[in-house]
């Protein structure tokens, strides 16, 4: 065996920041000081690794000196502390609008997940394997999610199974919130996939059926409308790029909600744009 060290790549505020918050929790629940494994420090160090990418649970306890279970249970309560401090939709559209953004953007992505054999009648009455996504070809979760103009994501939606269409998901989970923000001057981008979202959903013209070509204000429109709109894919990118953990979720496709919600509360915080503890 060959031992060796590594760094993490983290701030060691954002430590701090997750140490506090799961301090916080072990007094909320009237854990006696002292009765743990881990100090919260150091159980925010690997709460913080396992969202790095480092996804060996059992190799991250015999790191620090814990069992399997105490190493599972250490992540899920880390997970779950800090999903508790993502923004509802609410807030979100309030911060935005007090952050005086313009417009906002809609996104949806799938997060690739084990497989989990639960099934489900399509449309067409058949059949089917509910978080099988045929569009992404494996097991997904589908999550919807908000981002400001330059790209920094907002908000995040509870997980729908990979099967669904997103503009189901939207409809399910923001569109009415949406209507009400864009009656108050706060539009919301999204691609051609939330064609019929409602109003205030601005979404890119279709081309004609019979062949012919869109106007040339059309054809700006939807220009201009990608110009904007690309920035905000950029969301997804930074959320799955920098917390790697979302790139394959191992865990159940329930989890998958706050999974993302920490990994949006983390996105935040490193970007100054998290609130003061709740």
């Amino acid at each position: 065996m060959i031992a060796h060290r590594a760094m993490l790549d983290v701030s060691r505020d954002l430590v701090l920041q997750v140490a506090r918050l799961l301090g916080a929790e072990r007094r909320r629940r009237g854990t006696p000081k002292g009765s743990r494994a881990l100090t919260p420090f150091w159980q925010a160090v690997g709460v913080l690794r396992w969202f790095r990418g480092e996804m060996d649970i059992p190799g991250l306890g015999r790191d620090h000196g814990i069992s399997r279970a105490t190493g599972y249970r250490y992540v899920d309560e880390g997970i779950d502390v800090l999903a508790d401090q993502a923004p509802d939709l609410h807030d979100a559209l309030d911060r935005a609008r007090a952050d005086g953004h313009a417009y906002l953007i809609m996104d949806g992505t799938l997060m690739s997940a084990d497989r989990c054999a639960e099934q489900t009648l399509s449309v067409k009455g058949e059949l089917i394997d509910l978080w099988y996504s045929g569009k992404a070809h494996h097991h997904a979760g589908n999550i919807q999610a908000l981002s400001s103009p330059g790209g920094l994501p907002l908000w995040v939606s509870d997980v729908e199974p990979g099967s669904v269409h997103d503009l189901t998901a939207a409809r399910a989970h923001l569109l009415g919130a949406l209507y009400k923000a864009a009656a108050n001057g706060l539009p919301t981008l999204a691609d051609g996939g939330y064609e019929g979202a409602g109003i205030g959903i601005l979404t890119p013209i279709k081309n004609p059926t019979d062949g012919q070509r869109l106007s040339i204000g059309n054809r700006t429109y939807n220009r201009l409308l990608r110009g904007l709109r690309c920035l905000g894919e950029r969301g997804f990118a930074l959320l799955k790029t920098r917390w790697r953990t979302l790139q394959h979720i191992t865990a159940s496709p329930s989890k998958i909600t706050d999974i993302t919600r920490a990994a949006l509360v983390l996105t935040h915080f490193e970007h100054g744009h998290l609130p003061e503890t709740r």
